[in-house]
């Protein structure tokens, strides 16, 4: 029972590693610092969107993912074998166990966005890319809130 205890809580953990905040890459979301506080507005017409991805930084930079990931590869690897051949299946497992929890980490914060190439009405083009919970196409008009850093699109 004790064999079957530690592989399910290292799954536990490698579920909650992939719980990457990704609300800020919406164009709905605002951050506190942003409440409150003029924003520059511009209008303008999209001419270009392609879909992308982004990737959330790990809040626990990828510790959770690879480290579950060595946990449950050493216990695996140590199931093979006996005496020297189960300690090296031990530390192979390990070492995959840490590749495929770090990658299976970095899979689970990818957030779908778009890539929006955007012609302001004066004439000058701008990139935005956020997060993909709207529907926007091209030749649409839309509001460019925010500058530098802090702009999102929103239908007009």
């Amino acid at each position: 029972m004790k064999r079957l205890l530690l592989p399910v809580a290292a799954l536990s953990i490698l579920t909650l590693a992939g719980c990457a905040n990704t609300a800020p890459y919406s164009g709905d979301v605002y951050r506190g610092s942003q409440a409150q506080t003029g924003q520059s507005v511009a209008y303008g017409t999209i001419v270009a969107v392609r879909p992308v991805q982004i990737q959330a930084d790990s809040r626990t930079g990828n510790l959770l993912g690879g480290g579950g990931g060595a946990a449950i590869g050493g216990i695996l690897g140590n199931q093979v074998g006996g005496g020297t051949g189960r300690q090296l299946a031990t530390v192979a497992g390990a070492l995959g166990g840490a590749v495929a929890g770090t990658a299976a980490e970095d899979r689970a914060n990818r957030v779908s966005a778009l890539e929006m190439e955007i012609r302001r009405d004066d004439g000058t083009d701008v990139i935005v890319v956020q997060r993909a919970d709207r529907q926007f196409q091209a030749g649409q008009r839309v509001r460019l809130i925010g500058s530098g850093a802090n702009m999102s699109v929103a239908p007009y």
